[in-house]
């Protein structure tokens, strides 16, 4: 069984406040784009994991494809599995590679042993992951090239599908960088929006206007870490975007140009 976990990218990321259970309420705008992974799942006679291109430095048990074997695991009567994740999105990079991979792992799972799972239940297998791997279950089903995302709320796993039609008619272009942010290193310097329209009324202005609305909250406290991530976002409108911004928690950084 092989699948493709995508890529995506975060248009605006407001922080409204922080929750009983550790957790920060948010709204955001996830959107797919074209980069994506490729993981191929196989029965075998013990559980392994192979990584290969951009290899996460994290161990086979720490890793989301593992965990979400794991979690199904406990509920089904799953044969040991061979696991390849060959890895072309970086990690550390606010465009959910990690969240993809698990996510794709509990689709593959349930495909490759006819588990009979419906997306809502895997949503919830996959809210044990992380905050934004349940909009990763939705996002091969997306049609990107049609403006299709989703509107994530709460802690990002109230999600509501929403389309953008404007964006059919750009193109998305991405920077990486070496740079590693961690979610916990973009929350501590984080200071929650203070803006009182919701993200999903800015979001139905024209694109050409979002650089003055939408906003990542967490761009002010990685760029005053990372300077170099403001000045790639400042060539983007240098070289036309329409809108440029970081995505997640850092530190890849997109710029959306009309075609």
């Amino acid at each position: 069984m092989i699948v493709y976990p995508c890529a995506k990218i975060n248009i605006g990321l407001k922080i409204t406040g922080k929750r009983s259970d550790g957790y920060h309420d948010l709204e955001t705008f996830f959107f797919p784009v074209e980069l994506t992974d490729i993981l191929e799942v196989v029965e075998a006679e013990e559980t392994i994991l192979y990584v290969y291109g951009k290899k996460p430095d994290c161990s086979m048990e720490d890793n989301l494809c593992y965990k979400a074997y794991q979690l199904l695991k406990r509920d089904f009567n799953l044969p040991p599995v061979e696991i390849h994740l060959f890895k072309r999105i970086p990690y550390g990079a606010g465009l959910g590679g990690g969240s993809s991979d698990g996510s794709n792992m509990l689709i593959a799972l349930n495909k490759l042993f006819n588990l009979g799972l419906t997306d809502h239940q895997l949503c919830k297998y996959a809210s044990k992951l992380g905050s934004d791997c349940p909009f990763f279950i939705y996002a091969s089903k997306l049609n990107s090239k049609a403006g299709e995302g989703i509107y994530a709320e709460g802690r990002g796993d109230i999600l509501t599908p929403m389309i953008i039609p404007d964006l059919a008619n750009h193109k998305i272009r991405l920077d990486f960088s070496d740079i590693y942010v961690s979610t916990a290193e973009a929350y501590a310097g984080l200071n929650p929006t203070r803006q009182t329209e919701s993200l999903k009324k800015l979001l139905g202005y024209p694109i050409s206007e979002w650089s003055k609305r939408i906003i990542n909250d967490f761009e002010e406290p990685v760029f005053n870490k990372y300077p170099v991530l403001a000045e790639k976002k400042q060539k983007f409108y240098e070289e036309g975007a329409v809108y440029a911004s970081m995505s997640g928690s850092g530190s890849a950084i997109y710029g959306i140009f009309a075609t």
